[in-house]
């Protein structure tokens, strides 16, 4: 069987730009005719998605997969790290939770995870002609290197060759690139075809000095410039992204607690972009400023972030937000803190043990080791408005105020609470802010009278396209065909 062709691409540093340029280059590569899947071999993220085939993986993945006009599927991040505590993981292997490990013992792991991540790798090549790879990190972490399968341990295992981008807008440019060619093997040297530099802001010729200098002293090309781009907007893997466009003069004010184990605050993206929605993440110290909405987010330590929020004062300011006639949405993690108590019998976030909730919601909830991970689609009880989101959660919620959903499921079920006086709401549905009418339904019930609707998906698409666009510019399309193994059009 012929096997698709495979590049990689491999950042100097974290946030280099990988996830954007992959991404990039998938719609690049499709918008020409060519069927290419995205592919990352291990994420590490808190920011994940429910795929076609029921499990799941790294959002960035999801986007990609958008990018080549794909259902996201678990082959495409065959193994997801989500951290929930500084030195511990729940370690996901096609899709499905196998286990919870520190980083030592993950270390003498990735053998094992690496079977994984071949084995998808071969199943995506089978069948699409380019197989486009994310990195993770950098290749030069040398402390990482023996083992390792998310960089150039996947490329010599699969012999495919490498782009390294690096972010000027961090500064030492050359230095980041330069310095990462020289820590890496002879053969790792080697695979690297080409440089990218991300995020250049000015005049190109003024940076033609360094490029044709980089050029000499590696004796690899640069493949292009990609130009910094001020509103664009990509679903972050990890980094909480505060920028805000410009808002009109009357806005909703939303509040959200930055959890040290937030997860899925792409939830907050489609808020974040809202022209009526001025949105802030409030961090550890900082004043709890008034608002209209507080969103307790998605969390992968529920019962520490709950006691995180009590020690900085936030079970306070809800009350007195509450009694001011504020409003308060629970999402995933959120909606579990809002309810009475919180059971972890098996220890699985952390100590075995039970924490009593904010009590604003009439449940109680049990962790358990099975992950309910589905995409799901009903409408809101709020003006019945459709809604389409996806569950990701080991809770099991009971309880009264269950009696009053959030949510009627196509599938029959009921999602989520509503208190009786209208002011607190909680679900497991992540994603409820993509769609025009959910969104607009909440934010009306948040206090929004004359709501614009934004078309969050339609959003995501325009800026994937404006990315396809930057490489037609701004790289070198006949090189990139080259290493993607295609014919010259």
């Amino acid at each position: 069987m012929t096997l698709g062709k495979t590049l990689m691409v491999q950042g100097t540093t974290s946030d280099a730009g990988k996830s954007t340029l992959v991404t990039a280059l998938c719609r690049w590569l499709t918008r020409q005719g060519v069927r290419t899947v995205p592919f990352k071999p291990q994420n590490m993220a808190l920011n994940s998605a429910v795929t076609a085939d029921g499990g799941e993986i790294g959002r960035a993945q999801a986007v990609q997969a958008q990018a080549c006009g794909l259902e996201p599927h678990t082959d495409m991040n065959p193994v997801l790290l989500k951290p929930n505590s500084d030195t511990g993981a729940q370690v996901i292997i096609h899709g499905r939770a196998v286990t919870t490990m520190n980083a030592v013992a993950y270390h003498d792991y990735k053998a094992i995870a690496m079977q994984a991540v071949l084995a998808s790798h071969r199943r995506l090549s089978e069948g699409w002609p380019v197989v486009m790879v994310e990195g993770a990190g950098s290749p030069a972490e040398i402390n990482l290197r023996a083992g390792d399968i998310a960089n150039m341990g996947f490329a010599e295992a699969v012999d495919c060759p490498v782009l390294l981008v690096a972010d000027i807008n961090r500064g030492g440019v050359f230095a980041h690139l330069v310095g990462t060619l020289e820590l890496l093997s002879p053969s790792e040297q080697a695979r690297v075809k080409g440089f990218i530099i991300n995020r250049f802001r000015g005049d190109i010729a003024l940076l033609q000095p360094g490029l044709d200098w980089l050029e000499q002293r590696t004796g690899k090309p640069v493949v292009g410039v990609l130009p910094y781009v001020m509103d664009l907007h990509l679903e972050a893997e990890d980094g909480l992204d505060q920028r805000q466009a410009d808002k009109a003069e009357q806005v909703l004010n939303v509040i959200v607690p930055v959890l040290p184990r937030i997860s899925n605050h792409t939830d907050f993206d489609p808020l974040r972009l809202h022209p009526q929605v001025n949105l802030q993440f409030v961090g550890p110290g900082q004043t709890i400023p008034g608002a209209d909405l507080i969103i307790l987010p998605g969390s992968k330590s529920v019962r520490s972030d709950l006691a995180y929020l009590r020690a900085n004062g936030w079970d306070t300011a809800i009350n007195r937000h509450l009694r001011y006639g504020g409003n308060v949405l629970g999402i995933c993690g959120g909606l579990q803190m809002l309810g009475e108590q919180l059971h972890d019998p098996l220890g699985l976030e952390g100590a075995a043990g039970s924490s009593p909730g904010l009590g604003l919601l009439a449940l109680s909830t049990v962790l358990e080791e099975e992950k309910q991970l589905r995409n799901v689609s009903g409408r809101l009880t709020l003006e019945d408005a459709d809604v389409i989101g996806y569950e990701i959660h080991a809770g099991v919620t009971t309880g009264a105020a269950l009696e009053r959903p959030l949510v009627q499921l196509a599938d029959g079920r009921c999602d989520g609470a509503c208190s009786p006086d209208g002011q607190v709401l909680g679900t497991y549905l992540h994603g409820l802010f993509e769609n025009p009418a959910s969104s607009s339904a909440l934010l009306r019930w948040a206090g929004l009278p004359n709501v614009q609707s934004v078309d969050y998906h339609a959003l995501r698409e325009r800026d994937i396209e404006r990315l396809a666009d930057l490489v037609e510019t701004h790289l070198d399309g006949t090189l990139l065909r080259e290493l993607c193994g295609l014919e010259q059009p």
